[in-house]
This record gives C-alpha cells, structure tokens and sequence, in this order.
C-alpha cells in the first residue's frame, strides 16, 4: 500500500503540474490576445476568434465590438458574414446532388442554365467549382456598370449580366481565374435541380445535420438574422475625424458568399472533414482535390478551399471579404488543428492574424521557419505606366457618350483642366448609380488607364479615323465592348 508521505508528495506534484499547466496556457492565451489587441480598443469593431484540436476547443474569444451604436461586444457566438469563405458551401451542395445522382460534375452548364451563351466551348460545372470557367465576374460587371453597392440586386440581376457577355476571358480550363460568376451559378443549379434555394438546401443538407443553429445563408436583404454583428469601414485617412462608418451590402445572391455564421459553427463543419458525417469520405476527397487545367497542370484551388502549405505543414484554407466584413477558415489536417477568425472591420486581416495564432500553438511541429516577406525584384513597388504626351485636339476626339449592351451601361467621357475624365456612368435597371469622376491617363496607342477603378481603355477607329468605341477590361473581366453613340 501507498504510505502516507508518498500520498502527499504525488498529491502536490500533481497539484504543481496543474499550476504550472494553467500557468503555461494562460500565458499562450495572452500570447493569442496580443495579436488582436490593436481591436480590443475601446469603440472599436473587431474579430471572434476561436481555436480546436481534435474536435475541442482550445480556446475562443471575442475582441472588440460587434455594434457600435449599441455597444454590444464580439464573442464567439456573434454571426458574421463570411464572403468568400462562404463558396464552400456551395461546392458542398453540388457535390451532395452528385453523391444523390442528380447531377454530375462533368455536366455542361447550358444543360441546367440555358439563359449562358454558346461561346463554342463546353463549361462543366468542375470548371466553375475550380474557377476555370472563363466567365466574367459579375461583381467586376456590376462594378463596370456603375452599379452602387447600396443598391438591392437579386439572382436574376446577376444572371441577367451574366447571360449578356458575348465571350469569355479564356476558353474554359485553359488558365485559372476567380471568379464569383461561377460559383454565383453553382446556387442557381442546386435551385433548378433540387427544387430547394441553395439557403434550403444547405440548411436541410448541412447545416442542420451539423448542429450549425446560428448558420444561415441571408438571401433576402431584409432578413433577420440573430447575433449578427453588423460591419464598418475604418476611419478614412483624409477625415479620421468620421470615425468608423457602416459597410453592409444589400445584394441578395448567394453560392459566391452570404453565408452567415459564427466561428463556434464554423468549427462544426471544419470538423467534418474528419468525421465525414456528412457526405462521406469520397465526397471530403473530392471536396479538396486540387483543380487541374486542360494541360494538366495541377492547382492549388480545389472546391471552394485553397489546398497549400505553411511552414511545411500540408493547409486547407479559404478567405472572406464582403462589405466590411472579413474571414478566414484555416485548417492543418494532420495535426487536426483549425483557426476560424472572423471580423466586422475591412481591414482587419484575418488571414494574417490566423496565422499567428497558428504559430503560437504549432511552434515546434512546424517544418519550416517563418519566411519573411519578399519584396518586389527591385524592393520597389511595380512601376506605375508612364502617362503620354496627347494633344488637345486629340483628347477631344474620345469624350461623347459610350454604350454596352453586355453592361447595359453608359459612360460619358469628357475634357476636365485639360484631362480626359470619365465623368459618369449611368446604369440602367432604375439602380442607383455610383458616383465616379476619374482621370483617364494616356499610356499607350488609342490605352487610355483608369488608375482608380484599375481599369483599361483601349480605343478603335473607323476606317474614317474616327473613335468608334471602346473596350474594357478590369480584374477579372476584360474585353467588354462599347460604342460610342
């Protein structure tokens, strides 16, 4: 039997070992809360964080406020809007009908959508789960078509500019590209195939499941959604005397984002990955198979989630960012190991702040050391094109108004202190239009850059010499035509 003394001396070292193990997790959690210390300032918005291993908690924790006007606080069971990191659900949705057999991967996309064009290649619904499609982004369209972002635009605003391109950025499988067109389109076919919006399919098929109560897609502008922390802009450089302002959207679309969550929910479903209750293990593989081009070169982008590396370690992740809200879902699978750190304030940065808190709780099973950033070639930001020399007489022979049907949009380009400006563009549809008024710089022969909307202006002639039109290009949509009236 265990004597006396000896009972006592494993009950403090027991006693020590809780003491030190308290100590030592205190201080990794002040480690942890030191990285999103800059939005624990009174006033500010801020993030929900949480971190699990093995399917439990490690640790979570509101930072900042989730409404300023009512003073209410973040915590870890606040609903945000996660943007992008939404499109995982809908890769999951397709890939759910496909497991039913009502579907397949493979199928062209005019099979359930024959409002899209005939561009004389096949697009799969693989190419726009991988973003391989080659379509234009509608939220680049909408931006080309002056559209306001208070504006309230519906599924059937989206696939109506979706449906009036005339071609596509690439032919389909031959480049990768994002685009939220693709994935916009995901939700209309998981509509039309299983009689259910993708907010009910997703609820019937995932999110209830999976116990995620407080998970909803918000496809209605003026749906309630409880817990939910509202979003804001940081205070503009040339007025932080404004203070925060309000960044919420009234677009109604989902498949691209919409989803609204916590990071307690989202951790329900990242541990699905491991438990495969829902879908299987076939349809997890399927879920993070890297996406290949036409020439089979392999990506890093799989179904709605990036599939890379940090530090050595095999990661999935996804980013969100919509409005003024922010997200990041990041996951080590072998360590079984997640971050989900979500924010209501544009420039929070989740992505970096997640990965500092991966640092802190896999230091010594990381492979790698932490790289440094790298600057440019010439540690210098790429050079800016020079603006051209361009008569007068010359600049005048560009203003007038320009139309595009694939926009159903007018630009009106005029002379301002000697400068060509694109002075409006009036959207049609009764939307509100956003405001504009931006320089035009010269920069090549009949290029013309638009530096604030990161835009190209390249020009044609007739055969008389006279500018006929235009076309557009911007990120992630180029090409688009317009003519002058």
């Amino acid at each position: 039997m265990m004597n006396t003394a000896f009972r006592a001396w494993l009950a403090a070292a027991f006693s020590l070992s809780l003491v030190l193990g308290a100590a030592a997790q205190e201080k990794s959690n002040a480690t942890v809360d030191a990285i999103f210390a800059d939005l624990a300032r009174p006033g500010s918005p801020g993030c929900a964080l949480a971190v699990a291993r093995g399917g439990k908690i490690l640790y979570e924790k509101g930072y900042g406020l989730a409404n300023l006007e009512e003073n209410v606080p973040i915590t870890p069971r606040t609903v945000f809007d996660i943007g992008s990191t939404s499109k995982q659900f809908a890769a999951a949705s397709i890939l759910l009908l496909e497991k039913q057999g009502q579907l397949s991967v493979n199928d062209d996309i005019r099979k359930y959508l024959p409002e899209i064009p005939d561009y004389g290649h096949k697009i799969t619904i693989l190419n726009l789960l991988n973003h391989t499609s080659g379509l234009r982004d509608y939220l680049a369209l909408f931006e080309m078509a002056g559209i306001n972002v208070d504006n309230v635009t519906t599924d059937n605003d989206a696939l109506a500019v979706i449906a009036r391109q005339k071609s596509l950025n690439f032919a389909p499988g031959s480049q990768w590209l994002y685009s939220n067109s693709g994935f916009f389109l995901l939700s209309i076919i998981v509509e039309r195939v299983s009689g259910k919006n993708l907010r009910e399919f997703a609820a019937a098929n995932i999110f209830t499941p999976l116990g995620m109560a407080q998970t909803t897609y918000r496809n209605t502008h003026t749906q309630l959604v409880a817990n939910r922390g509202l979003a804001y802009d940081p205070p503009a450089k040339d007025h932080p005397e404004r203070g925060f302002t309000l960044d919420v959207s009234y677009f109604e679309q989902t498949g691209d984002g919409a989803v609204h969550t916590s990071v307690e929910d989202l951790l329900k479903w990242d541990e699905n990955f491991y438990s495969a209750k829902i879908g299987g293990k076939e349809f997890l593989a399927e879920m993070q198979e890297p996406a290949k081009l036409n020439d089979g070169k392999a990506l890093h982008y799989a179904k709605g989630l990036v599939v890379d590396s940090y530090r050595g370690l095999p990661a999935v992740s996804h980013g969100g960012s919509w409005g003024g809200y922010r997200a990041q879902l990041l996951r080590f699978p072998q360590q079984h190991f997640s971050v989900v750190c979500l924010c209501n304030l544009a420039n929070a940065g989740p992505g970096d702040r997640a990965l500092k808190v991966a640092d802190i709780f896999l230091k010594s099973e990381f492979k790698e050391a932490k790289s440094k950033e790298k600057p440019d070639d010439d540690g210098a930001p790429p050079a800016k094109k020079p603006t051209l020399a361009v008569s007068a007489d010359t600049l005048a022979q560009y203003t007038g108004d320009y139309a595009s049907d694939e926009l159903a949009a007018t630009y009106t380009l005029a002379i301002e202190s000697g400068k060509l400006v694109l002075r409006s563009i009036r959207p049609g549809n009764g939307f509100i239009q956003k405001k504009v008024q931006t320089e035009l710089r010269p920069t090549g022969k009949e290029e013309f850059l638009a530096d604030d909307l990161e835009a190209t202006f390249t020009f044609e002639r007739d055969t008389s010499g006279n500018v006929k039109g235009f076309s557009l290009s911007a990120e992630r949509s180029s090409g688009i035509a317009f003519q002058k009236k």
